[in-house]
């Protein structure tokens, strides 16, 4: 079922529930500049139907699906506060669980570090957690090989690039100037709750090293998987099925243990 909810801004955000009578809730976001239909978010969204979950899948403002916004106007801080807002929504649903309050959250680059944050501020809330290709803060942003024309960047005030669809994108420097506000590593400590992570070995917006600093911050039950030869969006059949695996197993695992 698809709903056009409002962010606190009064920006519509386009929600899709699927499986209301699931057993458990996950929500899973997508990254900067994508969308709740992409060929990794549907792969993540079917493990946990697979499952028996019910999935919300959403469109952040300022992106490329249905909701309201620009894409050259996408912050980090938008991406967190639509995340919350849709959680804040959700909870006041027939179908959200009202006895165990608590709900699986999967999200990918940018989704990947405004999940991580709300672990961090809301730690009641989140049953497991799955940060996938995640961001990881605006430093390490910084020193990724994708962002070696930085200074160009901010000299322009934009970035203007192809994306892995094809598409031409261009956002603007001050997206840049917000992310540096953000590390999730700061609280990493707190969080108790399994952890997944996956990364593509040829990933260089969020590469494998980066990636490593943070599987190593955290103590708690924890996997990383890195896919063999997978790009930073994931949208090779054999990859999807591979992580399709990889999540099914895990979410088996912690299910099992509770």
């Amino acid at each position: 079922m698809k709903y056009a909810i409002h962010n606190r801004k009064g920006q519509k955000i386009v929600t899709v529930i699927e499986n209301e009578k699931g057993s458990r809730l996950a929500i899973v976001m997508h990254g900067l500049g994508g969308h709740k239909d992409q060929p990794e978010i549907r792969t993540f969204a079917e493990a946990y139907l697979d499952e028996g979950f019910t999935v919300v899948t959403f469109d952040t403002t300022h992106s490329y699906g249905e909701s309201d916004g620009k894409y050259e106007d996408a912050t980090t801080t938008n991406y967190y506060t639509d995340l919350e807002d849709v959680i804040d929504w959700a909870k006041k649903q027939e179908w959200f669980d009202k006895k165990s309050k608590r709900f699986f959250l999967t999200g990918c680059n940018l989704g990947g570090i405004c999940i991580l944050l709300y672990q961090e501020n809301h730690p009641e809330d989140v049953e497991a957690i799955a940060p996938i290709s995640t961001v990881i803060s605006g430093k390490l942003s910084r020193e990724s090989p994708a962002a070696s024309q930085w200074r160009e960047w901010k000299k322009k005030g934009y970035n203007e690039y192809t994306s892995t669809s094809g598409k031409i994108k261009r956002i603007k420097w001050s997206h840049y100037e917000d992310r540096m506000k953000y590390d999730a590593l700061k609280k990493v400590d707190k969080i108790k709750i399994p952890v997944l992570m996956i990364v593509g070995e040829k990933d260089e917006n969020t590469p494998v090293e980066h990636q490593k600093i943070l599987f190593d911050a955290l103590n708690t039950n924890k996997e990383l998987h890195i896919i063999k030869d997978g790009p930073h969006t994931f949208v090779d059949k054999n990859h999807l099925m591979e992580i399709k695996g990889i999540f099914e197993k895990w979410i088996k695992r912690v299910t099992k243990d509770e």
